[in-house]
C-alpha cells in the first residue's frame, strides 16, 4: 500500500497546488491513499466545510487537524457527521469530532488515521501519550496500518512519540511548523518517521503567511493579524510504503512538488 500524507494545507495558495496536482500525483506516483492536514487551508488559520468538501473532490482522502480547527463553526457540524475530518482526539471528549477514523477503500484493506495534539509549547492539553495509546488499545488487531498525525510546535516531543509509538503503528508524521525536515527513516520497529511533513502553500512566504507582516511584528514587537500570502504554491509531503499484511513500513521519503 502507497500512502501520501500532505502537510499543512495553508491558505488559497496551498488550496490552488492540491487541486492542480493532487490528481497527477496520485497517478504518477501509484497512490492508494492520500491524507492532509487542513488546518490552515481557509485564509490561513481554520478550515471551512466548504474548503473541506473542496479537498474530497480533488482526491484528498481524509483531513486532520490541530489547534486552529476550531475556528469555524461551519466545521463542527461536519466533524460530528463526518469521520474524514478529524481533531486532535487529546481535545475534551465533549467536543465535536474524533482524532481516529477507519478508512476502507474498496480493494484495500482498512487504514486507521489518528490526530493528535503536543504540549510543548502549546497551549494546555491532555497528554498527548496518553490519549494515542488508549486509542491503539481500542482498535481492532485485524487493522494494522495506522497513521499517526502529530500535531506538535518542538522537535524533541515529535521524536520522543516517534519512539514511543515504534513497532505500535505504521508511521508517524508530524505537522504544525510548516518546515519539510530532513530525518525521513523507517525506525528498527518499521514505524516510518518525520519530523515535519512541511506545508502546501506560497512558496515566497514566511510558513506560508505574508513575510512583510512577519518582520514587522518581529522588528516593532507590536501584535498585527497575519495573513496568507499570495502568489504560486509548493506542495509538500511523505509518500510511504506499507506492508498491508503486517502493518510494517518499507519506505518513507519526503515529497515536494513546485
Amino acid at each position: 500500500m502507497r500512502i501520501l500524507f500532505l502537510g499543512d494545507i495553508v491558505g488559497r495558495s496551498g488550496r490552488r497546488a492540491v487541486k492542480e496536482n493532487l490528481l497527477r500525483i496520485r497517478q504518477e506516483q501509484g497512490i492508494d491513499l492520500v491524507f492532509a492536514n487542513g488546518e490552515n487551508a481557509s485564509g490561513g488559520y481554520g478550515l471551512k466545510s466548504k474548503h473541506a468538501q473542496e479537498f474530497f473532490k480533488v482526491g484528498i482522502d481524509g483531513i486532520t487537524g490541530g489547534n486552529h480547527i476550531w475556528k469555524y463553526k461551519d466545521l463542527y457540524s461536519m466533524l460530528q457527521s463526518d469521520g474524514r475530518v478529524l481533531r486532535p482526539h487529546n481535545y475534551a471528549d465533549h467536543l465535536p469530532g474524533s482524532g481516529v477514523h477507519v478508512f476502507e477503500k474498496e480493494g484495500l484493506p482498512p487504514v486507521a488515521v489518528i490526530n493528535i495534539i503536543g504540549r510543548t509549547f502549546m497551549p494546555p492539553i491532555d497528554c498527548p501519550f496518553a490519549s494515542v495509546e488508549s486509542i491503539l488499545d481500542e482498535l481492532a488487531p485485524d487493522i494494522p496500518v495506522r497513521i499517526v498525525d502529530f500535531h506538535a510546535e518542538a522537535t524533541g516531543e515529535k521524536i520522543a512519540m516517534g519512539y514511543f509509538l515504534e513497532g505500535k503503528v505504521s508511521a508517524v508524521v508530524g505537522t504544525h511548523t510548516h518546515v519539510q525536515t530532513n530525518d525521513a527513516k523507517v525506525l528498527t520497529g518499521g514505524t516510518a518517521y518525520l519530523t515535519d511533513l512541511g506545508m502546501c502553500g506560497a512558496m515566497d512566504s514566511c510558513l506560508g503567511m505574508k513575510p512583510e507582516i512577519i518582520l514587522d511584528r518581529y522588528l516593532t514587537g507590536l501584535p498585527r493579524q497575519l495573513e496568507a500570502a499570495p502568489g504560486p504554491g509548493v506542495l509538500q509531503g511523505a509518500i510511504f510504503d506499507i506492508d498491508e499484511t503486517s502493518g510494517r513500513a518499507l519506505s518513507i521519503a519526503p515529497y515536494q512538488q513546485v
